[in-house]
């Protein structure tokens, strides 16, 4: 919606303090559907939390696959939720990514950044997100045997809030916000302003399904500080960045009246 991205990350990296050095690894996972999987994390996330952290602290994680719902994730059945696809479901999928990227590997933190809803809001199944959604990042915390993990959510950017089914894509959004700012250990951003402007192919969009290069560019940003703001909490030097503001609330904050899904 907004023309103008504000970078995120070039105001978190002049107020947040370097990273303890305390031995072990931190764990970031990425997953969801198309606007995650276009995200370039080698080059817009990654540096970003190596540069704070260190480079043998960090590692990134990334399974994403392009229209699905949130069923090919969250294993168990739910009236009116179907349950993903035996022996191919995209979270066995990621799961046995993460085992392997771990290994041995001693984890300081685990944080999940997510980023999906589109194809569940196209197919009217907002009334079962929430407890999906609840229910995945339980089911995370029990697989990897850490009741600590912390979560990002990418709020479902303006591109459905008024076309058919624009009920069930504002209500995710909802649920999105409300998921992220019920959790200590939880945060959310907003993507409105990140889906205006040239796309890949250098044509003019507005409020398109899919962020532009510029975009995605910023989320990787955006996730990244307000992954590192959930890292500086638990270590008992939390700042954020600029409060609650247009680009995602602060960490277990409530959000401006601006901010809240219309």
């Amino acid at each position: 919606m907004r023309a103008m991205i504000v970078p995120l990350f070039s105001l978190w990296m002049g107020v947040l303090p370097a990273a303890h050095a305390e031995p072990g690894k931190h764990l970031f996972i990425l997953s969801g559907q198309s606007n995650m999987a276009r995200l370039d994390v080698d080059a817009y996330f990654t540096p970003l939390m190596e540069a704070r952290l260190g480079r043998d602290r960090v590692i990134v994680v990334k399974d994403a696959e392009g229209g699905q719902p949130i069923a090919r994730w969250y294993r168990r059945t739910e009236s009116g939720v179907a349950p993903a696809r035996p022996g191919n479901d995209l979270y066995t999928r990621l799961l046995e990514k993460v085992r392997r990227a771990v290994g041995r590997s001693n984890l300081l933190s685990v944080t999940f950044v997510w980023m999906q809803g589109e194809r569940d809001a196209r197919s009217g199944m907002s009334e079962t997100y929430a407890g999906a959604l609840a229910g995945l990042l339980a089911q995370l915390e029990a697989d990897l045997g850490r009741p600590d993990i912390n979560v990002v959510i990418g709020r479902l950017s303006d591109h459905g809030l008024y076309g058919p089914g624009r009920s069930h894509w504002r209500r995710i959004r909802e649920i999105q916000v409300h998921f992220a700012e019920s959790r200590p250990r939880g945060a959310w951003v907003d993507t409105d302003d990140l889906n205006d402007g040239r796309d890949q192919n250098g044509v003019m969009v507005h409020n398109d399904l899919h962020l532009t290069p510029a975009g995605y560019r910023e989320l990787g940003a955006r996730f990244a500080a307000r992954a590192q703001e959930l890292l500086q909490r638990r270590a008992g030097g939390y700042r954020p960045v600029g409060g609650p503001g247009p680009h995602g609330a602060a960490v277990n904050a409530p959000s401006s009246p601006g901010d809240r899904p219309e």
